[in-house]
Parts: C-alpha cells; sequence; structure tokens
C-alpha cells in the first residue's frame, strides 16, 4: 500500500452505520472492530459488516470524504452505497434555499 488509504462504511448489529478511514487492510480493520479494540461507536453495536469501502491514493482525499459523509443523512448514505445516483441527486436538494440565496429584504426608505 502507498501512502492512501480506505475510505469505509460498516453496518452495525443494530443497524446504525459507521463510517471511518484506515491505511490498513480492510479486513484488519474490521477485525479489529469486531474484537472491540477500538473504544468508541462500534464497541457497543458489534458484530460490524463491512458494506462499503474505497480506495483512496491520498489519506487526504479519505479523510475528505469521511468527514463529508459522517454530515449526511442515513437515507443519503444508504443510496450512496446502493449507487443509486438517481436518489442521491433528489436527497442533495435543498427543501429550502440556502440563506445566502434567499431574496433580501430591503429596508424601507425614508421619504423627506
Amino acid at each position: 500500500m502507498a501512502d492512501g488509504a480506505y475510505l469505509y462504511i460498516v453496518r452495525c448489529a443494530d443497524g446504525s452505520l459507521y463510517t471511518g478511514t484506515t491505511r490498513t487492510s480492510l479486513e484488519m480493520r474490521i477485525a479489529e472492530h469486531n474484537t472491540g479494540a477500538f473504544k468508541g461507536y462500534t464497541e457497543s453495536r458489534r458484530p460490524v459488516v463491512l458494506i462499503f469501502s474505497e480506495w483512496f491514493e491520498r489519506i487526504a482525499d479519505a479523510i475528505e470524504n469521511e468527514r463529508k459523509l459522517k454530515k449526511w443523512s442515513r437515507a443519503k448514505k444508504e443510496s450512496f452505497i446502493r449507487g443509486d445516483m438517481n436518489s442521491l441527486r433528489k436527497l442533495a436538494k435543498r427543501k429550502n434555499p440556502h440563506p445566502s440565496r434567499r431574496p433580501q429584504e430591503r429596508a424601507p426608505q425614508d421619504e423627506d
């Protein structure tokens, strides 16, 4: 392996999803999660099952994508894992316009 890393998503025993990155082999990382070697989210939700992984040549890219995915809703993550880009696009649309794109209210003009 080079200086890259895997981005991965596991499904926990309670059905929740955990997203992480690793520079080690995926098999080793999943085994570490399942033995409880990591104190944290997955420790009380074992066993975990790998449901998605992607290799990035640069660890910085894997971490950047991990941070992005962690902000997504469960529905978006599930669409992404299934490769359902149509559903993902629909879920990505904002229900309300971004505050910077809302029409600005004008202050009333003073009349002399």
